[in-house]
C-alpha cells in the first residue's frame, strides 16, 4: 500500500468529481465542452488540493483522447520537444482526438519553455492544459495566456471536504478493512486549509498510526497524531500557503522578528522569490496603504530587484524589504475604502454618471449638455471647488475614512477643511 490515499481514491469521471460545480456541475461552464470533447487549450488556477490534476485527466477520459503529462519541476525545453513530436504523430490536426498535453506546476516554466510551447498550441498539435497555484496574469507569458482560456478552480469548503472522507471510506479497500467511527472532524478540516489531498493525506495518517481496527476520529486525536508526524505528511511542502499567512500576519502585526523568521522558512523551503516579493507588494497597499506610501515604492522596487538577482543573494533584499514593511506604520484605509465602493456598486449597478462629469469630445453631446456646468478645479482659490464627483444616490456617502496614524490624521484634517460637513472624515 505505497501508494498514497488521494491517489488511490481519485476520481475517474465527472460523476465522481466533487466541487466545482461551477465548472463541471450541471450547468458548468466546462460540462457541455467536456462532454462534447472541444476542449480549448486552457489553464486550470486555484489553491493546492482542489482538483486540477484529477480534472485534467478526467476531460482526456472524456474526450478519449491521447494524454501526456509533463512536470514543470523537472522537465525542460527537450522534455517538451520530444512530447509535441509525439504528439503530431498520435493526433489529427484541428480534430477532436488532438492530444492533451497536461503541465502540472505551469508557473514554474520559465519564458523559454513557455515559448517552445506556442507552436505545438497555436498550430493545434496538443491542446494543452496548465495547473498553477499562482496567479497566470503574472506567471504565464502573454503569448501562451492568450491562447488559452482560465478556469479557476475553488478551496474546498466545509461539506465538500466531508464528501471527500466520505468517499475515501466508501470506495478505498483499506479504509473498508476498519472500523472507522467519524465523531468529529473540525480538527481534520481546519489543518487541511481546504485542501481535499492535504486532508486525505492527515487521515491516511491518523488510521495508520493506530493499532487497532476500531478507530473513533476525534479532534484530539488528529491533532495528537498529526504534532507527532508533521513531517510525513508536509514533506512535499503542502505549508506553502500557511507559511506565506503567517508571514503575513506578522508583518501586519508590525513584528520583524516574526517577519523574518517566516521568511527564512520560505527561503530555506525554496520558496519562489517573486511569490514572496509579490505577497509583501500587496501587504504593502493592503497593510500600510497611506500610513506610508514609501512602502509601496519599497515593495516595488524589492520585487524587481529580486526578480533580477536571484538566490542566494536575493535574500538580503528581502529581508530589508519585510523589516521596512513590519516596522512601518499601518493603516488598511485604503482597504476598506475600494471594498466599499465595490459594494456599492454591487448593490446599486450601473448608476449614471452626472452630466457635468460627462466627456463631450462631439458638438453632440456638448448640445445634450455632456460636460456643462462642470467646475474645472484649478480656476478656484486653493485648486478646490465644491462640486459633486458621485451619483446622484450616492451623494454624501463616505467611502474613505483616513487611518489613526500621524500622515492620515493629516490628511483627515486637510478634507474636513475642504468638504466641511459633506463627508465623515
Amino acid at each position: 500500500m505505497n501508494e498514497p490515499l488521494a491517489e488511490r481514491v481519485r476520481p475517474k469521471t465527472l460523476d465522481e468529481y466533487i466541487s466545482q460545480h461551477h465548472l463541471v456541475g450541471e450547468k458548468g461552464s466546462l460540462t457541455h465542452q467536456i462532454k462534447k470533447g472541444i476542449i480549448p487549450s486552457l489553464i486550470l488556477w486555484g489553491p493546492p488540493g482542489t482538483g486540477k490534476t484529477t480534472l485534467a485527466h478526467i476531460i482526456a477520459q472524456e474526450s478519449k483522447r491521447p494524454f501526456y503529462v509533463l512536470s514543470a519541476i523537472n522537465s525542460g525545453v527537450k522534455d517538451i520537444r520530444e512530447v509535441i513530436d509525439k504528439a503530431k504523430q498520435s493526433g489529427g490536426l484541428f480534430t477532436s482526438k488532438n492530444p492533451i498535453l497536461f503541465i502540472d506546476e505551469i508557473h514554474r516554466f520559465s519564458k523559454s519553455q513557455q515559448d517552445s510551447l506556442l507552436g505545438a498550441v497555436e498550430k493545434g498539435w496538443v491542446t494543452l492544459i496548465g495547473a498553477t497555484t499562482e496567479n497566470p496574469s503574472f506567471e504565464v507569458i502573454p503569448a501562451l495566456l492568450s491562447r488559452c482560456q482560465v478556469y479557476v478552480l475553488n478551496a474546498f469548503g466545509k461539506e465538500d471536504l466531508e464528501n471527500l472522507i466520505t468517499r475515501a471510506m466508501e470506495k478505498d479497500s483499506f479504509l473498508k478493512s476498519k472500523k472507522i467511527t467519524i465523531k468529529e472532524t473540525e480538527a481534520l478540516l481546519r489543518l487541511s486549509g481546504g485542501d481535499g489531498r492535504k486532508l486525505l493525506n492527515i487521515f491516511e495518517l491518523v488510521v495508520n498510526s493506530e493499532q487497532n481496527d476500531d478507530i473513533i476520529i476525534t479532534n484530539e486525536l488528529v491533532l495528537s497524531k498529526v504534532q507527532k508526524n508533521t513531517v510525513l505528511y508536509d514533506k512535499t511542502g503542502e505549508q506553502h500557503y500557511d507559511i506565506i499567512s503567517a508571514f503575513i500576519k506578522a508583518i501586519r502585526g508590525s513584528d520583524p522578528n516574526g517577519a523574518v523568521y517566516w521568511l527564512a522558512r520560505m527561503i530555506e523551503g525554496g520558496e519562489d522569490v517573486k511569490f514572496i516579493a509579490r505577497r509583501m507588494l500587496i501587504s504593502a497597499s493592503e497593510d500600510i496603504g497611506l500610513a506610508n506610501p514609501t512602502a509601496l515604492v519599497i515593495a516595488n522596487t524589492t520585487f524587481q530587484a529580486v526578480s533580477i538577482i536571484g538566490y542566494p543573494e536575493a535574500r538580503i533584499t528581502l529581508s530589508q524589504c519585510a523589516i521596512y514593511l513590519a516596522t512601518s506604520a499601518k493603516s488598511n484605509a485604503s482597504y476598506m475604502a475600494i471594498g466599499k465602493a465595490q459594494q456599492a456598486v454591487k448593490q446599486t449597478g450601473n448608476l449614471s454618471v452626472p452630466l457635468p462629469l460627462r466627456n463631450a469630445p462631439t458638438k453632440l453631446m456638448k448640445d445634450l449638455g455632456y460636460g456643462q456646468e462642470y467646475k474645472y478645479a484649478h480656476n478656484y482659490q486653493n485648486n478646490f471647488v465644491d462640486a459633486e464627483f458621485l451619483p446622484d444616490e450616492l451623494i454624501g456617502t463616505t467611502f474613505y475614512t483616513p487611518g489613526n496614524n500621524q500622515r492620515e490624521k493629516t490628511l483627515s484634517e486637510f478634507l474636513k477643511n475642504r468638504w466641511k460637513d459633506k463627508y465623515d472624515f
